[in-house]
């Protein structure tokens, strides 16, 4: 089943997708978007643009792409990338989706690979590893998501997301932000995060009820200089959130051993036990980890 090439709104003939063109395909698909997957459908070719390029996309560029569904963003980055993987759970979209590859692009559709999975299970993906990920994550597991393809795939260098905005928003948080927290932390451990603008809800198919937001993350020239492993520092990030509202000497007691042992370790990497983990950057974080023997 495929979507052959209509004329956008400029009056050009194009590849990409407009409103008429995915509600066309999803009632020839029987597919009705469903919030239990988090799927709301981008309809306006101009918004695929502009993540294309926001996101910096080169004609070198080898793009995972993370819930394509219908193809919206697909197409995009088909046309200004070398070669582009999506990754998608949903059965008739993953179907579907190499057709209107083939249909939209044909000129292109050896470039373009499908990977029928659920992207928390993806452990390689086909043909060259991926310099790119740019992606509408669906918004229930967008946190899971991103970190997951940043720790399996270090060859990311550059990542743009969209996701609900209160989550870009967290995600992009400086330390000392009421919305700074665990994806935060996690976030900036691999890369360098900064909000990308933000997206209107009237360029989606069903309109969700929030704001989405662009999500920018560059990943670190040098890794986060520390003896303790991801999962050391993480464990402290974790503990450490679990009870914001405590100072850390309490909250990481239980990481610890006690209170008294947190209070050692978090002296010894320089850090005021009356402070809170919203205070903390990812290297005092890993600093702390890096205490864990003297804490115990």
């Amino acid at each position: 089943m495929s979507s052959s090439p209509s004329t956008d709104e400029s009056g050009e003939s194009g590849a990409l997708l407009g409103p008429a063109d995915v509600r066309d395909l999803a009632t020839r698909l029987g597919v009705r978007p469903t919030k239990q997957r988090g799927q709301n459908f981008v309809i306006d070719a101009n918004t695929v643009r502009r993540i294309v390029r926001t996101a910096g996309v080169r004609p070198d560029d080898v793009v995972v792409e993370v819930g394509p569904g219908l193809g919206s963003l697909t197409l995009a980055l088909l046309e200004a990338a070398d070669r582009v993987t999506a990754v998608e759970i949903d059965d008739v979209l993953a179907a579907a989706l190499p057709d209107t590859i083939a249909a939209r692009l044909p000129g292109r559709a050896d470039r373009f690979a499908l990977v029928h999975t659920d992207a928390m299970h993806v452990t390689e993906l086909p043909g060259p590893a991926p310099t790119a990920l740019v992606a509408n994550l669906p918004y229930n597991v967008a946190v899971p998501v991103l970190l997951h393809m940043l720790d399996t795939f270090p060859s990311i260098e550059r990542t743009l997301v969209m996701v609900q905005a209160e989550v870009a928003d967290r995600l992009a948080a400086d330390p000392g932000s009421k919305v700074y927290g665990v994806p935060s932390v996690k976030a900036n451990w691999y890369a360098e995060v900064k909000r990308a603008g933000a997206i209107g809800r009237n360029v989606f198919w069903p309109a969700p009820n929030v704001d989405s937001g662009l999500v920018s993350l560059v990943r670190r020239e040098k890794p986060v200089e520390t003896t303790a492993t991801k999962a050391e520092v993480f464990a402290v990030v974790d503990a450490a959130f679990a009870q914001r509202r405590k100072t850390l000497r309490a909250a990481l007691a239980g990481w610890a051993g006690s209170a008294a042992a947190a209070e050692a370790a978090l002296v010894a990497a320089g850090v005021s036990p009356q402070a809170r983990g919203e205070s903390l950057t990812v290297h005092q974080f890993a600093a702390i980890a890096e205490q864990k023997g003297a804490a115990q």
